[in-house]
C-alpha cells in the first residue's frame, strides 16, 4: 500500500494520476466513495431540430444586426451633417464629418475582431471603438438642444448608436468563444449558487482556477476534494497530528498553492530525483566525451610529431649519406691525384738522373777515345797503353755501377709507386665501406618512414571507422525520425477521417509522444507536453499526460 492511492472522491470518468510509490502506507480507494461531481459528457448528440433552429437564429441575427446598424448609420449621418452645419463646418466638410464619425467605429471594432481571430487581442482598440461611440450618442443626443429639456428626444437619437454597439459586441463575443472552442482553451464559469452560498471561499477558489491556469470547474473541483481527502487521510493516519507526518506527506498541502495536485506533489520527489540522476548522467557523458576528445587530439598531435620526426630525420640522414659519399669521394680523387702526382715526378726525376749519368759516361768514354787517340798518335809506349787499359776498364766499371744504379733506382720507385696504388685502393675500399654504411642508415629510415605511414594508415583507418559508424547512427536515428513523422501523418490522416475534436488530437499526439518516450508517461516531461500543443499550463499539460496514458491503457496505437 503506497501514499499515492489516496481516496478517491471525484467522478469516475475524472482520471487520478497514478504516480510512482515515493511514501509507503497510503490507503487504498475506499469502496462507496462519494461522487458528487462528474465532467460532462464531451460526445453530444447533434439534434437536428436544434440545429436547424439555431441556423434560423444566426441568420435573424446577422440579417437583423445588419439592419439595425444601416438604419443607425443613416440616423446618425443625417443628424451629424446638421449637427456639423450648426458648429460651423462648411457646406463641403459637413457632410463628411458623420462618416469620419461612424467609419472610425466600424474600422475600430472591425481590427478589433480581426486582431481577436488572429489571437492578437489589443484593448486600446476596443477602448477607442467606445469613446466615439460615446462620442456618437452623445452628438446625436444633443442634436436638438438641452438633453435636461427633453431627454426622450434626446435618448430617441442616441438610442440607435447604441443598440449598433450592443450587436457588435455580441459578435465578438461569439467569435472570442469560437476561438477559445477551436484551441481548446475554453474556461469554465463559477456557477452564481456558488458566489451566493459560499461567498468568502469562492473568490479564493476563482483566484486559484485563474492563477494555475486551470480552465474546468469540475476539475478544480476534483482537485479540491482530492486534496481534502488526502489531508483527512493523513490525519487519521497520524492520529490528527500532521506535524509526524514527513516532508513528503505533507507535500499535497504546500504545492496545492502552486497549482500541483496531489499526484503531482507525491511524484516530485521521485521524480526531481530521476532529474538529477540525469543531470548527473549527462553530466558524467560529457566529461567522458571531452576526456575521449583529449585523448585523441594528444593521440593525434602525438602521432603528428612523430611524423615530423621521422621526416626530419630522413632527410638529415638523406643529406648526411649523400654528403659522406660526397667527401668521400672527393677524399679518394684528391688522394689518387697526390699519388699519382709523386709517382709522375719521382718516375721524371728518376729518367733525369738516368739520362745525366748516360751522358757523363758517354762523356767520360769520348774522352777515354780521345786519350787513346793521342797515345797512338804520339806512339806512346806500352805504359799509355796500358794506362788507356786501365782506363778503359775504370770506365767499363762505371758503366757497369751507373747501369746498376739506374736498376735499382726504378725499382725502388716502382715498389713505391705500388705501394702508393695499394694505400690509394684501401682508402677506397674505405669511402666505398662508408658509402655502404650510409646506404644501410638511409635503408633504416626509409624502414620507419614506412612504419610510420602505416600506422599513420591504421589511424586514419580507424577514423574513417569511427567516422562511418558515427554515419551509420546518424542514418538509423534519421530512420527513426522517418519512421515517427510517417506513424505522426497517419495517425492525423485517421484523426481527420474520424473528425476528431481539437482535445481528443491533442490527447492523441500526448500519446504518441509516450510511446516515442518508451511507453512510460511518467518519462514524459510536462514541459515537453506544454512546448509540443502550446499550453501554458502545467495543469492542462497533467490532464493532457493522464488521458493519454489511459488511452494507451485502453489499447491505442497510432498505426491502429
Amino acid at each position: 500500500m503506497t501514499i499515492t492511492e489516496v481516496p478517491q472522491s471525484a467522478a469516475p470518468d475524472t482520471p487520478v494520476s497514478r504516480t510512482p510509490a515515493a511514501v509507503s502506507g497510503a490507503p487504498e480507494k475506499p469502496s462507496g466513495a462519494a461522487r458528487t461531481v462528474s465532467r460532462p459528457d464531451k460526445r453530444k448528440t447533434i439534434n437536428p431540430t436544434r440545429d436547424r433552429l439555431m441556423t434560423a437564429l444566426s441568420l435573424v441575427a446577422a440579417i437583423g444586426g445588419t439592419l439595425v446598424g444601416v438604419i443607425g448609420f443613416a440616423m446618425s449621418y443625417s443628424t451629424l451633417a446638421k449637427v456639423a452645419l450648426s458648429w460651423g463646418f462648411s457646406k463641403e466638410l459637413a457632410p463628411w464629418f458623420p462618416v469620419g464619425v461612424d467609419a472610425s467605429i466600424i474600422a475600430f471594432l472591425a481590427l478589433d475582431l480581426y486582431l481577436i481571430r488572429k489571437s492578437t487581442p489589443w484593448p486600446l482598440l476596443r477602448l477607442a471603438a467606445h469613446a466615439m461611440t460615446g462620442a456618437t450618442i452623445w452628438f446625436n443626443a444633443s442634436s436638438q438642444g438641452q438633453i435636461s429639456t427633453d431627454p426622450v428626444q434626446a435618448a430617441s437619437h442616441g438610442v440607435m448608436p447604441m443598440l449598433f454597439v450592443i450587436g457588435v459586441e455580441a459578435a465578438r463575443r461569439l467569435i472570442i468563444q469560437k476561438a477559445r472552442l477551436e484551441a481548446g482553451t475554453v474556461t469554465d464559469r463559477i456557477p452564481m449558487h456558488r458566489w451566493i452560498l459560499s461567498p468568502v471561499a469562492t473568490p479564493r477558489f476563482y483566484r486559484r482556477m485563474r492563477l494555475h491556469g486551470v480552465a474546468s470547474y469540475p476539475e478544480m473541483i476534483r482537485r479540491q476534494q482530492e486534496l481534502i481527502g488526502y489531508e483527512q487521510w493523513l490525519k487519521r493516519k497520524h492520529n490528527g497530528d500532521l506535524s509526524k507526518a514527513s516532508e513528503d506527506e505533507r507535500l499535497p498541502m504546500k504545492m496545492a498553492a502552486h497549482g500541483y495536485t496531489v499526484s503531482q506533489a507525491l511524484a516530485m520527489p521521485e521524480q526531481q530525483e530521476r532529474d538529477a540522476e540525469a543531470r548527473a548522467e549527462e553530466a558524467e557523458r560529457r566529461r567522458l566525451d571531452a576526456e575521449t576528445r583529449q585523448e585523441l587530439a594528444r593521440k593525434q598531435a602525438q602521432a603528428d610529431r612523430l611524423e615530423a620526426e621521422g621526416k626530419l630525420e630522413a632527410v638529415r640522414a638523406r643529406v648526411e649519406g649523400e654528403t659522406g659519399q660526397a667527401r668521400a669521394h672527393a677524399r679518394a680523387q684528391v688522394s689518387a691525384a697526390e699519388r699519382a702526382s709523386e709517382v709522375e715526378e719521382a718516375a721524371l726525376e728518376t729518367a733525369l738522373v738516368a739520362e745525366a749519368r748516360a751522358r757523363e759516361a758517354q762523356a767520360q768514354r769520348k774522352e777515354a777515345q780521345e786519350y787513346e787517340a793521342k797515345a797512338a798518335a804520339d806512339v806512346r809506349t806500352a805504359e799509355l797503353e796500358c794506362q788507356a787499359a786501365e782506363k778503359r776498364k775504370e770506365a767499363a766499371e762505371a758503366d757497369r755501377v751507373a747501369a746498376a744504379e739506374v736498376e735499382a733506382v726504378e725499382t725502388q720507385k716502382i715498389a713505391e709507386a705500388r705501394k702508393a696504388t695499394a694505400e690509394a685502393n684501401r682508402r677506397a675500399a674505405e669511402t666505398e665501406r662508408v658509402a655502404a654504411e650510409t646506404q644501410r642508415a638511409t635503408a633504416e629510415t626509409n624502414r620507419n618512414k614506412a612504419e610510420e605511414e602505416r600506422l599513420e594508415k591504421v589511424a586514419l583507418a580507424d577514423a574513417a571507422r569511427a567516422e562511418n559508424d558515427a554515419a551509420e547512427a546518424e542514418r538509423a536515428a534519421a530512420e527513426t525520425r522517418r519512421a515517427a513523422a510517417e506513424i505522426e501523418r497517419r495517425a492525423v490522416e485517421a484523426e481527420d477521417v474520424a473528425k476528431l475534436k481539437p482535445r481528443e488530437r491533442a490527447v492523441r499526439r500526448v500519446a504518441r509522444m509516450i510511446l516515442a518516450a518508451g511507453g512510460d508517461a511518467d518519462r514524459l516531461p510536462l514541459a515537453d507536453i506544454q512546448h509540443e500543443l502550446a499550453v501554458s499550463s502545467p495543469g492542462t499539460a497533467s490532464e493532457y499526460r493522464q488521458e493519454a496514458a489511459e488511452l494507451l491503457a485502453g489499447g491505442y496505437r497510432p498505426e491502429q
